[in-house]
């Protein structure tokens, strides 16, 4: 798992890659499990993009304004 170092933020991490936006899902999981909901996050293979020079992994999950939808049952 990944972990952020005393100073660094969220903008300077890479979650492009398929590791990292594997870390950040089971981040993102964790934390609103801890809090009772459910929240569902996906994986995409974007595939390869130009501008990056690389393929790119996105996270999507089933929130609504960055909010869960349905307590974990």
């Amino acid at each position: 798992m990944m972990h952020f170092r005393p100073g660094q933020t969220a903008f300077t991490r890479e979650h492009c890659t398929r590791e990292a936006a594997q870390a950040l899902r089971e981040r993102i999981e964790r934390y609103w499990n801890e809090r009772g909901y459910e929240v569902r996050v996906d994986l995409v293979e974007a595939g390869f993009n130009p501008a990056m020079r690389s393929a790119r992994t996105d996270v999507r999950s089933d929130m609504l304004n960055a909010l869960p939808r349905r307590l974990a049952s």
